[in-house]
């Protein structure tokens, strides 16, 4: 007897024209989907591969929808495919949606369901995001590869002093791309054995890594002229400037410049109740490759490198503070004046001064 119901529910059929909103709860190999009508009843449901070409069989002839599906591994490509066949996609930020993965009877159909619920109500209640374009997404690939090159990198290079290091010496302090050359000459004949093959392997993340670098030159060139301006800023080069753009993708979409930092988790969060306003963390929220990046160009700023201007001066104010974290707290604030900066030089394409304060100061 089970059998046959469970039989008769899956020959279930749905009648798309009574169909208010769609929630599809996106799994690596199948995806569950469950439908809601006008009243908030469920009229269906039911379960999908998620490949291309089953999605597009499920949804492509049902008419326009209102579908929302949770950020993850295949959320970019499924809203992209189903904005194509018409349906108006949604696509929630799972980070915001305490009612579904704080849920005790949590499963991929229950998931489903209060997607579908909460697009049915209020679609900013799934607090939406924008994913990137297909060919703005190759580029961010690119960036992230080469983020996973250096850190090889890295690893590689910091194995490789700590074993120096534990039969007693000390290989001398230089840069990543001139290590392999100075550890060769450094290296104990105890462990060339171990250590030799370990130098090929840096030269080839080395080079690499510079192949990778004039790829994202070639960008800046080609595809984004529009942010060479940013490479105005003493500490920004070509990656953070592309890497800049390709995160934010449509500039007007921010009113004010000001707001750019708190969408990249630069800004404290609150927790205001009544009378209390305790202080808090950065929200950390946003592209964190770009919220490191930016971070990497206010340390050089602030470092023994970093010329004289607004920006050196505004960090250094906060850290003369004192404390224990105001060091911190000064990179954090360059860094989130910087993406303010770099978001109205994008969108005015002006020429930097580094010192406009102190130039406005003397003019009055």
């Amino acid at each position: 007897m089970k059998k046959s119901i469970k039989g008769t529910r899956r020959e279930m059929k749905i009648d798309w024209s009574e169909v208010s909103a769609v929630g599809i709860d996106l799994g690596d190999r199948f995806s569950q989907f469950a439908c809601v009508n006008v009243g908030g009843e469920r009229i269906g449901e039911g379960r999908v591969p998620t490949t291309a070409a089953a999605m597009e069989k499920q949804f492509g002839a049902v008419g326009a929808k209102l579908i929302a599906i949770e950020t993850g591994t295949h959320s970019p490509w499924v809203s992209r495919l189903l904005a194509r066949l018409g349906h108006h996609v949604t696509v929630a930020n799972s980070r915001k949606l305490r009612l579904i993965y704080e849920n005790r009877r949590k499963n991929d159909k229950v998931d489903a369901e209060y997607l579908a619920r909460l697009a049915r109500l209020d679609r900013k209640l799934l607090c939406p995001v924008e994913h990137r374009n297909e060919r703005a997404q190759q580029h961010v690939a690119l960036f992230r590869a080469r983020q996973e090159a250096v850190e090889t990198r890295t690893r590689l290079i910091n194995h490789f002093r700590g074993a120096v290091k534990s039969m007693g010496m000390r290989l001398p302090a230089c840069s990543a791309e001139a290590f392999v050359k100075r550890a060769a000459t450094a290296l104990p004949a105890e462990l060339k054995s171990a250590l030799e093959p370990l130098l090929t392997l840096i030269t080839v993340s080395n080079e690499q890594i510079k192949k990778y670098d004039r790829k994202v030159e070639g960008l800046i060139e080609d595809e984004y002229r529009q942010v060479q301006v940013l490479t105005q800023i003493a500490g920004v080069g070509a990656l953070t400037a592309v890497a800049f753009a390709v995160t934010i993708g449509d500039r007007k979409r921010f009113a004010r410049s000001r707001t750019v930092g708190a969408w990249l988790g630069l800004s404290p969060g609150q927790r205001a109740s009544g009378k209390q306003d305790p202080q808090q963390r950065i929200t950390k929220e946003g592209d964190n490759y770009l919220r490191h990046l930016l971070v990497n160009c206010a340390h050089y700023i602030l470092g023994p490198f970093g010329p004289d201007c607004d920006l050196r001066r505004h960090g250094e104010a906060i850290a003369a503070r004192g404390g224990m974290n105001a060091k911190k707290r000064a990179v954090v604030a360059v860094a989130r004046k910087l993406a303010v900066l770099m978001h109205r030089l994008w969108c005015t394409q002006a020429i930097y001064e580094p010192l406009h304060k102190g130039a406005t100061a003397i003019a009055a």
